[in-house]
């Protein structure tokens, strides 16, 4: 059986710039559907649209568009697509020591320090956070080298302020890069990306990464902090979520086009998941259905 290894990014600074700032046209950025990691730090801002985000052992579906800070060599997927709906996502690269490392740990730059440090596990901001700071990249765009650097550390210092955030992998999803575990879990959620929709054994899985059953699931548990089988139904309850929010279709094909086979599973497990029925989240979504 053919698996796809996670793709190693290799960025290069924009000209002129100590990072790199990429705009991408509604459609256009062709990351979307990769699984893969970089040295640099992410900061993501999707305009608007709806979809799904997975970053290292978190998943989950956004609405009204996302802002994210992604550490250095944790792995994720793009997190849009033709069906998001956005007008365009802003990506912006940083180097670990982009400023140099003495820069860092100077005393006006404690702030800067602690959100990248912060941003190993992911972090998603919402509310007024995500509006604000959203303007702030849009402007980026049309800035001068330094003023674009002046914004960018702007940036970071009021994100350490915001209490508007969700650190994604809180008890210690990382992949401070090991090669070996890189490319392994790579595997193993490549895996679940590509046939979350199917009975998934684990001996199965195990086989994929050369591991007893036994080992994979504690070393699984080891680097998500969740057992394998509470990641794949989180995968599949995002999934669900999304196709409430996005599809007319019954609540029952839900249920059985998200994987799960058992109706009365899936909906005391998404009740348990979301705090809704999967009626009040369609009912409380339903803006979105096309």
């Amino acid at each position: 059986m053919k698996t796809i290894a996670p793709a190693l990014e290799v960025i290069s600074n924009s000209y002129g710039s100590s990072f790199t700032y990429t705009k991408h046209a509604e459609k256009t950025n062709s990351k979307a559907h990769l699984w893969h990691y970089h040295p640099e730090i992410e900061l993501v801002y999707i305009n608007g649209g709806a979809g799904k985000r997975q970053i290292g052992s978190h998943v989950s579906y956004y609405t009204n568009g996302s802002l994210l800070l992604i550490g250095s060599n944790l792995p994720h997927c793009g997190f849009t697509n033709e069906q998001t709906g956005n007008k365009n996502e802003i990506v912006i690269h940083i180097k670990p020591e982009f400023l140099g490392n003495d820069f860092l740990v100077v005393p006006e730059m404690k702030k800067v320090q602690n959100v990248l440090s912060q941003a190993k596990a992911g972090i998603a901001f919402g509310g007024e956070t995500k509006k604000k700071i959203g303007k702030k990249i849009e402007m980026m765009e049309n800035q001068l080298p330094f003023e674009r650097l002046m914004t960018l550390l702007s940036i970071l210092d009021e994100l350490d302020s915001s209490e508007e955030y969700t650190l994604l992998n809180a008890d210690g999803f990382s992949l401070e890069l090991q090669t070996q575990d890189n490319d392994r879990i790579n595997v193993i959620f490549n895996y679940v990306k590509d046939h979350f929709q199917e009975s998934i054994a684990l001996d199965e899985v195990s086989n994929l990464v050369s591991m007893t059953t036994p080992s994979f699931c504690r070393y699984f548990k080891k680097i998500s902090n969740k057992t394998f089988t509470e990641f794949v139904n989180e995968y599949r309850l995002v999934h669900a979520s999304k196709l409430l929010a996005e599809k007319p279709i019954s609540i029952n094909e839900v249920c059985f086009e998200s994987g799960f086979n058992n109706f009365s599973h899936f909906s005391k497990s998404f009740k348990q998941y979301t705090g809704k029925s999967a009626s009040q989240y369609r009912h409380e979504h339903k803006i979105t259905i096309k």
